[in-house]
């Protein structure tokens, strides 16, 4: 790699230099400064000092006196001093001895360890032990007692030594204590700058002055009535006094309950840019930490920020994280959790209705949470956002497409009819793949083609061209299609048809067909008695067709049991159970029935004869139509897609379009709002 790419390579950076980003003139800067770097420099030097101080060059053992007999003979010894602590002898000669030959001798050969001192008349070296330097003097001096000197034996005063060998482990401890810290702590961890030290500190993020929220109601789509629901708690952020004048209380908390998707956060967002007032948000889940009462104490400090702050809003998302119902099963009770819901629940009642405080609160699990948390005077309101009607999904693609180069054109009511049931995170997914698809072929603009595409990618997952399918099982898969489409044509109350494919898609899907449901809030026995037999219709075509059936209704058995199951032990439609329900929301984690084993079998067995009551008249309805199943099974197997329009082309109009083309316009001109439903109905063979 050239020099010049190399320096500006983002990625050739050493580990230990972090980039730091680029500056205003484009160059970049030089590695983040890291403290560490600090604690290791200062441990390096003085290990060293201690390694080199202790270990020095010119300590021997000593076999016989360094310093010879003859100087001893001679008498030019004055005194000998031993330094037990240093290892040191220290030789004194008389000053009159200094010219002798005996001094002059080894002076000049410089023979002693560690040199002779030339600036005065003593000279020192060191020893492995004074203890047995010592022993050796005095047995030499018990022998010759006429050339006995002093011996003096005392140790020097050395402050560096000791000093180092108490303050290195106590630096060694306290550099494994800081980076044990910032590993648990630190920014990213317990409670901000500080690390431990601030683990009771809250983690709200907070959007105030300079960072304000430039997100307001104009950018949220498709949630009208909620919008309407939290206009007033804007207003009073607002204007206060409006409503404290006249003795009103505005709600301290509102709950916002819905789907995951469905703009829950973004709605909070909004009406935090809408007043202009501090935001405070974080999640659940900032206020659990492993130990016990770090929770109740982040939740006073926000609390406490917020009073500061306030008129603001605190936002809390996911807060089932945290308010579930207590006492529900001892066995998976968590104090810590619970001391933070008390607290929580304290705070939200300790402030006064006049605070300018507001407690916003989403989750998609209102059933889990807290009755003490719902009660008035804590949350007062449960905003509901559903997934948005066919208005809303048409308002909601009208802005995900405004940074998008779209073709005049496309026609988004029709793409809006073609989503039923998804949420506006779904519909921006479907706006960028369909961005990301027309690129990939490399067009000016995104068409309505690349929308059904990107519609299709998001449902069945990503097509498989490279699944090897054989002949045989492609023609099941056509059958099996086919069945499902004749059965949503012509079941007066079944799904439209809009669309039905042989291509593989996703994990394991084969094929699909895909409806447009009636947007509705009601079903009756009819309705869902003919979607079962829907389901059923690929299963039922492949047994009329083949004499024989395959592992490709692994999907159809699921939905039709899960229908059939809910119909018997939740709606009440089953004359022998009766008009009882047995859901109930608050137990699906216990391993106890609300009835009998009688009870259960007599459920199994009405299941069962619904089940196959369905499949009796799917296969009576196929067999009659057993020319239109063949037609659009061939057509499948010749051109893999067919749309609502080819299907009309080859086996004529569905029978009772007409009739649910007056019963839309009926509800348009009385009002009846839209309904939402669940998911785009598909049937895939697996």
């Amino acid at each position: 790699m050239p020099q010049e790419d190399l320096k500006n390579d983002k990625n050739n950076f050493p580990r230990f230099s972090r980039p730091r980003g680029d500056d205003d003139n484009g160059q970049r800067k030089g590695p983040k400064f890291s403290i560490y770097w600090i604690w290791g420099i200062i441990a390096a030097v003085l290990i060293g000092f201690n390694l080199f101080g202790s270990f020095s060059p010119d300590a021997h053992q000593v076999n016989e006196l360094d310093f010879r007999r003859d100087m001893l003979a001679n008498g030019d010894v004055e005194k000998i001093d031993l330094v037990p602590n240093k290892q040191l002898v220290r030789v004194y000669i008389k000053k009159d001895s200094l010219n002798k030959s005996s001094y002059a001798k080894y002076n000049k050969s410089n023979s002693w360890p560690g040199g002779v001192s030339k600036d005065g008349p003593q000279f020192e070296f060191r020893v492995t032990d004074v203890k047995d330097y010592e022993k050796m003097l005095r047995d030499y001096f018990a022998r010759n007692p006429q050339q006995e000197v002093p011996i003096v034996s005392k140790p020097e005063g050395e402050w560096f030594g000791p000093l180092l060998n108490f303050l290195l482990p106590l630096l060694i401890i306290v550099l494994i204590w800081v980076m044990l810290m910032r590993k648990m702590g630190g920014q990213a961890g317990a409670g901000g700058p500080g690390g431990i030290f601030n683990i009771g500190k809250s983690k709200a993020t907070l959007f105030d002055k300079g960072t304000k929220v430039t997100i307001t109601f104009s950018d949220v789509a498709g949630l009208d009535e909620a919008k309407v629901e939290v206009m007033e708690i804007v207003d009073f952020l607002k204007n206060p006094k409006k409503y404290t004048a006249l003795g009103g209380k505005i709600p301290k908390g509102a709950l916002l309950v819905g789907p995951p998707g469905t703009g829950k956060t973004l709605l909070a967002k909004a009406m935090a840019g809408e007043a202009q007032v501090p935001f405070f948000s974080m999640s659940g889940s900032d206020f659990v930490e492993l130990f016990v009462g770090v929770g109740a104490s982040r939740v006073r400090d926000l609390f406490k920020q917020a009073r500061e702050k306030a008129p603001c809003i605190i936002f809390i998302d996911e807060i089932d994280a945290i308010g579930r119902a207590r006492g529900k099963n001892a066995i998976m009770s968590n104090d810590e959790r619970e001391s933070t819901l008390n607290q929580l629940l304290v705070e939200m009642d300790g402030f006064g209705g006049d605070s300018g405080i507001i407690v916003l609160a989403a989750t998609n699990r209102p059933d889990v949470l807290d009755t003490a948390l719902l009660r008035p005077g804590r949350f007062d309101r449960q905003i509901s956002i559903d997934k948005p009607d066919l208005k809303g999904r048409e308002a909601i693609f009208k802005v995900h497409l405004k940074p998008i180069k779209i073709s005049s054109k496309l026609d988004i009511h029709k793409l809006a009819e073609q989503t039923p049931g998804f949420a506006g995170a779904d519909i921006a997914n479907v706006c960028n793949e369909a961005a990301l698809i027309a690129a990939r072929k490399g067009k000016d603009n995104v068409e309505m083609e690349d929308f059904q595409d990107a519609v299709d990618r998001v449902i069945g997952g990503l097509e498989k061209k490279n699944k090897i399918i054989s002949p045989d099982e492609k023609r099941i898969i056509a059958y099996h299609e086919a069945g499902h489409a004749i059965c949503g044509w012509y079941l007066e109350h079944a799904y439209p048809l809009l669309k039905v494919t042989i291509v593989p898609r996703g994990v394991a899907a084969l094929g699909y067909a895909q409806y447009t449901p009636k947007e509705q809030y009601l079903y009756n026995t009819d309705q869902l008695f003919d979607q079962i037999c829907m389901t059923l219709g690929g299963r039922a075509s492949e047994e009329l067709n083949f004499g024989n059936i395959s592992t490709g209704a692994q999907n159809d058995l699921q939905q039709i049991t899960r229908i059939a199951y809910s119909m018997v032990t939740v709606y009440g439609m089953n004359d022998k159970v009766g008009n009882v329900s047995f859901y109930d929301p608050q137990a699906e984690n216990t391993f106890t029935k609300p009835y009998s084993e009688e009870t259960s079998k007599l459920i199994d067995e009405e299941v069962r004869k619904l089940i196959d009551k369905a499949y009796v008249a799917t296969k009576v309805l196929l067999t009659d139509k057993s020319r239109e199943v063949g037609l659009l099974a061939e057509k499948l197997l010749e051109k893999e897609v067919l749309f609502q329009s080819d299907v009309e082309a080859l086996i004529g109009k569905r029978p009772y379009e007409e009739k649910r083309a007056l019963d839309v316009s009926d509800e348009q001109s009385n009002g009846v709002p839209p309904a939402v439903i669940a998911p785009p109905a598909t049937e895939e063979v697996k």
